[in-house]
């Protein structure tokens, strides 16, 4: 069903398509272990039955609408301290691929690892780490894109289908996609720290922009200023900077 990407170095020239798993990010795991194992690799299926979201969550998907993937890579470069900076090009990646897609549109990034578009959540990320000693030993990047689902329980969700009323083919917006991310992350082989970092934070939802967020279970108003190098949100609240990890604030709706 899937092709193996025809403009790409790495990313997705080891493709393994399963019609159904519980998690393509424990496949991708499963896989690394394995001598012979490629950086880049691909695992994708058509129906995933416990798919991770961040905090733990559930990532909820119609068979055979959207993609619903992994990636196997490598980042030995990396050290622990910097490993948000993977989070911020795949982040990336998936905003070059969109810009693509839907024109015109307003895309964003909500941290940590949601994608907006017009306001709405068009694709989640799930990144697992695993260290060893002071670097990171090979890192699982899950994708969960909304492509041509057209209804959702959830108000706050969109695909790329409903924001541009067509469908697609699935396995050009694969490609497509697994260009735009290999392109970002050859800049952080390349140590563009610094200019990743600026352009991830451009791109951040609600970014200058005063609005409600729930922390220690209290509504606060607040303005996100950026993020920091270890992936903490900075915050203004009542005119003092304050710097939050994932799970200690969230997005009032």
């Amino acid at each position: 069903m899937y092709k193996i990407p025809a403009n790409t170095l790495f990313m997705g020239k080891q493709l393994v398509y399963v019609p159904e798993c519980h998690s393509t990010n424990d496949e991708v795991q499963r896989l690394m272990q394995q001598k012979g194992s490629a950086e880049g690799m691909v695992v994708i299926t058509a129906n995933q039955t416990a798919g991770r979201g961040q905090r733990g969550s559930a990532w909820i998907t119609e068979p055979g609408k959207n993609l619903t993937l992994s990636i196997g890579l490598k980042p030995n470069f990396l050290t622990p301290n910097f490993q948000f900076y993977l989070s911020m090009v795949v982040s990336l990646g998936l905003h070059d691929c969109l810009t693509r897609l839907v024109p015109g549109a307003a895309l964003h990034i909500k941290w940590p690892n949601d994608f907006m578009v017009n306001d709405k959540k068009v694709c989640g990320i799930l990144i697992e780490n695993q260290l060893v000693g002071q670097r990171i030993e090979r890192s699982v990047v899950g994708i969960g894109l909304n492509v041509n689902q057209q209804f959702f329980a959830w108000p706050h969700a969109t695909s790329i289908s409903l924001e541009t009323a067509r469908l697609y083919e699935l396995n050009e917006v694969l490609s497509m996609l697994l260009e735009s991310i290999e392109a970002r992350y050859l800049q952080l082989k390349a140590n563009e720290y610094g200019n990743i970092k600026i352009m991830y934070e451009h791109k951040l939802y609600g970014l200058n922009v005063l609005r409600e967020f729930t922390v220690d279970q209290q509504t606060k108003a607040g303005i996100i200023k950026g993020v920091t190098d270890e992936g903490k949100l900075k915050v203004l609240i009542e005119d003092e900077l304050h710097y939050f990890a994932f799970k200690e604030i969230s997005y009032a709706y």
